[in-house]
């Protein structure tokens, strides 16, 4: 979907205009209630009827990616003082999220209720901090190159904040107004005892180490499954025939779906609909990552061999929960299946409740100029998480993460985010300590980076931020910086709750649920690990179009550089070197312990030249041997090595260019 310049000051105008010709009965929302949007997962089916749900971000407004890197667009007005406006809603409400990478030491003003007087004011890292009372962690916090606030801001007529610095850059706020009529109580730093109860609760929740039903759902029904099943075979793991409520799903040995293959699918259906409920694989909904398991979230994911899911998922009638071994040509062993599925006899609401549902996009390659989409969908409910693997298919830097996020909500695009990591509450991938491994919080997180594979993936629940819809929902996400020109493939999972099931869904097999392999592996020296032997110093820069840091080299005499490459896997492959000629470059030779692997070579020119893959030759990697080790032969004005990236090529594969 092309970028549109949709939450300006226009668009937030124009939402309260429309939304005020809704009616509904007046109620009144206090932060007790908002807080309990955050521990009380029973209310994650309930509808937020008549709610408005919509963004403000920093997103480029020409298409481009300028999408806080300058600061063009990540204000709304610049005052007469040179403070920058950066929300500015009115209405009764409530910030749900305030998500950035780039936070600063500039003070922040919120005027809530009050056009001219201040009710609060903060500094901006602070709201992450931990520091300043009520936005305490893990609430806030930050990880992964982002930072996040969760804390909910309430507003009864309007708010604004107001940044006393000169310069903004990246940063979403995303918020909800309530339905006309709907009082709010207005925000306060200082807190009722009721308040403070609540906010303990959610502390205690999203900081427990291992997740069990009786945090969620006490009193719920266990039905074990114990029992191996074989290729073509479909086993029923739970079959209910009076309405209630699923509230948790339980499957050991979660080392039983790693793996490549992917061919064991997840179905759940009710009411005896045509379409089911959730049909994916069952590494796809427990956040597998490229045959690993790879997700600790809150509600969903896998901990000590186990996988859970805690949703709670209301149905009317009937519900029923089945694994299918799909048959493949490659032969498979049979597997041991040992699972509990939790339920409840208190049946859907379906005036105040949706039915829980996925959309799963499996191994989808969106064509140049379309985005991917996480869900597409009509009626009324609300949007609850994502889960996306997401897979270059050129060799070189993740450059498909660059890819904003866009929402459309009953037909109206409402939200427009500022890259794919921002949109799962990190930033700046590929730098060490950011987003470059796995990291897992319980409201988001990676599932996986890796530079030479190409490869990352993340996850984002939605709770009180829930995304409400009345007549429908599309959501999506770009592949690359601009023009969803960037070749990838992608998988994901939409949740939601909603009154009517997907009008169309995708059955798992064995073309859309394969994992691709890279045949070319590159490696950049910023995520690479070095043991040094002798005096080397070294320096940093961007340059050559790689997309990622250069590492310039000073050697003296004989010195060396070891490169662990555990995480490549063993085989034989030819090895290259993008690196760079200039004055003064010294003599090196490529080893593999005591083996020699290359001749002296030399990296001295009269001029500076790039050379983009300099074969050095062919190297083993084994389980004993997974390392190379780069000497040097330096001497008094030629003692300098440019290292841009190492490459890696499967044997017998063409080098990609």
């Amino acid at each position: 979907m092309p970028r549109l310049p949709l939450l300006k000051v226009f668009t937030i105008v124009f939402a309260v205009i429309c939304f005020c010709n809704s009616s509904n009965a007046q109620t009144h929302i206090s932060l007790t209630d908002e807080l309990k949007q955050l521990y009380d997962i029973n209310l994650l089916p309930q509808y937020r009827t008549n709610s408005y749900v919509a963004e403000t971000s920093t997103y480029d407004l020409t298409g481009g990616n300028n999408d806080g890197f300058a600061g063009t667009y990540s204000f709304v007005r610049r005052n007469a003082d040179s403070s920058l406006v950066m929300f500015d809603v009115s209405g009764s409400g409530v910030i749900n999220r305030i998500a950035t990478p780039t936070p600063n030491d500039d003070t922040l003003d919120f005027y809530i209720d009050d056009t001219r007087r201040v009710s609060f004011s903060i500094k901006y890292s602070d709201l992450f901090s931990g520091k300043v009372y009520p936005f305490i962690h893990p609430l806030c916090g930050n990880q992964l190159g982002g930072f996040y606030c969760y804390y909910p801001i309430i507003f009864n007529k309007s708010c604004r904040i107001v940044s006393r610095g000169k310069l903004l850059q990246f940063h979403q706020i995303q918020y909800r107004l309530y339905a006309p009529g709907t009082t709010a109580q207005r925000f306060s730093s200082n807190l009722a005892g009721d308040e403070k109860l609540a906010l303990q609760k959610i502390v205690a929740l999203w900081n427990s180490e291992t997740k069990t039903i009786s945090q969620f759902a006490a009193n719920s029904t266990a039905v074990a499954t114990n029992t191996d099943i074989k290729p073509g075979e479909t086993k029923t793991l739970l079959a209910l025939n009076d309405g209630g409520t699923i509230t948790g799903i339980q499957i050991n040995g979660a080392d039983n779906f790693a793996g490549l293959s992917k061919d064991i699918d997840l179905k759940i259906t009710w009411d005896d609909d045509a379409a089911p409920a959730v049909y994916c694989p069952l590494a796809d909904f427990f956040g597998y990552a490229f045959g690993a398991p790879a997700m600790q979230s809150l509600l969903l994911g896998t901990k000590s061999n186990t996988n859970y899911c805690f949703y709670p998922m209301p149905f009317d009638k009937k519900a029923t929960v089945q694994l299918i071994y799909r048959q493949t040509p490659t032969s498979q062993p049979v597997k041991h299946i040992q699972a509990t599925i939790y339920y409840t006899a208190t049946r859907r609401d379906a005036q105040t409740q949706g039915r829980f549902y996925t959309a799963w996009q499996g191994n989808n390659k969106p064509a140049a100029g379309l985005p991917h989409v996480f869900v597409n969908t009509q009626g009324r409910g609300h949007y609850v998480a994502t889960v996306l693997q997401a897979q270059g298919l050129q060799p070189g830097m993740t450059y498909f993460f660059e890819g904003d996020d866009s929402t459309a909500v009953d037909g109206r695009f409402r939200i427009h985010g500022t890259g794919s990591e921002d949109y799962f509450n990190g930033g700046w991938y590929a730098l060490p300590d950011r987003w470059e491994s796995r990291f897992s919080l319980p409201m988001y997180g990676a599932l996986d980076y890796s530079l030479p594979f190409c490869r990352t993936g993340g996850y984002r629940l939605y709770l009180a931020d829930k995304i409400s819809f009345e007549k429908s929902i599309y959501q999506s996400i770009e592949h690359g910086p601009e023009g969803n020109k960037v070749p990838v493939s992608y998988t994901s999972l939409g949740f939601y709750y909603g009154s009517a099931a997907p009008p169309t869904y995708t059955k798992p097999s064995t073309e859309n649920t394969s994992i691709f392999i890279a045949d070319t592996l590159m490696l950049y020296p910023q995520l690479l690990h070095f043991n040094i032997d002798g005096e080397i110093a070294t320096k940093t820069e961007w340059s050559y179009n790689t997309g990622g840091e250069s590492f310039n080299f000073n050697v003296a005499g004989e010195s060396s550089l070891g490169i662990p490459l555990e995480k490549i896997p063993n085989g034989h492959y030819k090895l290259y070197i993008d690196l760079v000629k200039l004055p003064g470059g010294c003599e090196f030779s490529v080893w593999q312990r005591q083996t020699k692997v290359s001749d002296w070579l030399s990296t001295a020119s009269n001029a500076k030249e790039r050379v983009n893959q300099l074969f050095v030759g062919d190297i083993e990697l084994t389980d004993s041997q997974n390392s190379i080790t780069l000497q040097f032969r330096a001497t008094k004005g030629a003692n300098t090595f440019y290292l841009n990236r190492l490459i890696l090529i499967h044997d017998n594969i063409k080098l990609s260019k």
